[in-house]
């Protein structure tokens, strides 16, 4: 069973925290993708279990029931699940991430180094304008009319993502399938069905439903400066990617494996970007695992 609680950082904000498994276990914190809010998908609540995982996941600001937190740069996730941490009792503790969850999952194995013991990076994207990657470069139509529209700032993104929400939030799983193809691989549409199809919609519709703040304020702080240099990282760092990945190319795999040196390195050619939601994640926890 999933608990929700309600988490005050030290601004204001409050940020909705979700939590399974072992609640005597090791905490790992899970950072959802963009657009979605922080809540557990129940088969890695149950390998979770299994494994003696207490499994934390929470709305970003914007998202949700979290509050909204402007301007925000990929690295304020870093001290945000410091506070969560710190409010379910402290300690070390592993991270990992997905999608637009996975730079802020490296914003933790970066710049908290005396709490984190492991992160993971799953399909991540690279810092914008970063040197050596065409970063729209084998990103399907969508994607490239939304960070199009970022890097043009707030006045043009906010009302194609409201056009976006509102499709969104009136559509079934099949028809979100069907509005999302292209950026879907043919391996991505296929699994796009059934437990997962209902828990991504169900996390859409969570992660928008008061308002679209919290994308807007994900896809401005992907194009802008993270707030921390991708390099030598200070926790271990395992890096995942799909080789039919749509949504985060497998260029952006590359440059990440070039530029974060010491991370260990998992390139999955048969899979996808929404298949690592349902192929690898007890791997993912097993591997997190290994350092507490």
């Amino acid at each position: 069973m999933t608990t929700t609680r309600a988490v005050e950082t030290s601004d204001g904000r409050t940020l909705l925290v979700h939590e399974a498994g072992d609640p005597a276990g090791p905490i790992v914190v899970y950072q959802h993708g963009t657009p979605s809010d922080g809540r557990l998908y129940e088969p890695w609540v149950e390998d979770a279990k299994r494994r003696g995982i207490r499994l934390v996941g929470y709305d970003r600001p914007g998202y949700g029931g979290s509050t909204r937190h402007p301007g925000r740069r990929v690295v304020d996730a870093a001290r945000d699940v410091e506070t969560i941490v710190g409010a379910l009792g402290g300690g070390w503790f592993a991270t990992w991430g997905i999608s637009g969850g996975a730079p802020h999952a490296l914003a933790c194995a970066a710049t908290l180094p005396g709490e984190v013991v492991a992160a993971a990076s799953l399909a991540a994207p690279v810092p914008y304008g970063s040197e050596g990657i065409d970063w729209l470069a084998g990103m399907g139509e969508g994607n490239v009319a939304e960070f199009g529209a970022a890097l043009e700032g707030e006045a043009a993104l906010r009302p194609m993502l409201e056009r976006m929400r509102a499709e969104a939030l009136a559509a079934s799983p099949e028809q979100l399938r069907e509005e999302l193809a292209s950026i879907l691989s043919p391996v991505d549409f296929a699994v796009f069905s059934g437990g997962l199809a209902e828990f991504l919609d169900a996390t859409l519709g969570g992660g928008l439903g008061p308002s679209v703040d919290g994308w807007l304020d994900d896809d401005l702080a992907f194009v802008a400066d993270w707030g921390f240099e991708l390099g030598p990282l200070a926790a271990p760092t395992l890096l995942v990617q799909g080789g039919h990945d749509l949504m985060v190319p497998p260029a952006h795999f590359r440059w990440l494996v070039d530029h974060v040196p010491n991370g260990e390195v998992r390139f999955e050619e048969d899979e996808g970007h929404l298949t690592l939601y349902e192929h690898v994640v007890p791997a993912v926890h097993e591997w997190l695992l290994r350092f507490f």
